[in-house]
């Protein structure tokens, strides 16, 4: 770990050695080696907040504002491939991009099909089935468009240290949501994947209704360089 990570999960120890805030507690930490580059894994629980987040590192001493992805699970896109998004296919792009960076961030959040859980998440394909696109089928279910919440994701931000970032995401829905929890980001960096025959609506009803910017990426396309303060 760098002297900045240490500095960062420097707070205060309790008994079983977790480091804590009065909001936020470091459970558990291992390094990751993966096939997109060396991380620092860490597990953190977040009062008031069900689950466990999961928190992939990279950080080479820089002083520059880290590139943060916040991922929210999806089993059906990260695990088992699923062509129906493009989950899977952003969270490699990001890991490659957080690995890439002199300091990058990636939260992985537990909140299943945008908050409404797998169950819901698979009625609601059902419908899509049917005809009715992903915002649709939502409001058929009595399901809220987009139940995510991002308070616990700046909690454990703050706790590592960051005020200001570099978000990887095309939705701005994501950076007002981490405006409103204090924290400043200074960029928003794309991170659209190229649609199939699949999931070409369900992108274009992101964009069309859901107020997503998407900028489709090539295979060989990777975001700014972030600049290095002096």
């Amino acid at each position: 770990m760098t002297a900045r990570n240490a500095m960062n999960l420097d707070a205060n120890v309790q008994s079983d050695g977790a480091n804590t805030s009065d909001d936020v507690v470091r459970v558990a930490e291992a390094a990751l080696p993966t096939r997109f580059g060396q991380f620092r894994t860490v597990v953190f629980r977040v009062r008031g907040h069900s689950t466990e987040i999961a928190a992939l590192l990279h950080d080479e001493g820089t002083k520059a504002a880290p590139l943060v992805r916040l991922h929210s699970e999806c089993l059906t896109g990260d695990t088992f491939g699923s062509l129906r998004c493009d989950c899977g296919e952003q969270l490699d792009a990001a890991l490659q991009l957080v690995a890439e960076t002199r300091h990058g961030i990636l939260l992985y959040l537990r909140q299943e099909g945008r908050g409404i859980g797998l169950a819901n998440k698979v009625r609601a394909y059902a419908l899509q089935d049917r005809g009715l696109d992903t915002v649709d089928a939502n409001i058929a279910l009595g399901l809220p468009v987009d139940g995510r919440d991002y308070k616990a994701a700046a909690a454990v931000l703050r706790f590592l240290g960051v005020s200001e970032l570099r978000l990887l995401t095309n939705n701005p829905a994501k950076a007002d949501a981490l405006e409103r929890h204090g924290l400043h980001v200074i960029e928003l960096v794309s991170l659209a994947i190229r649609p199939n025959p699949n999931n070409a609506g369900y992108l274009a009803t992101k964009v069309s209704r859901m107020g997503h910017l998407m900028q489709p990426r090539g295979g060989d396309e990777q975001a700014e360089p972030e600049p290095d303060p002096q």
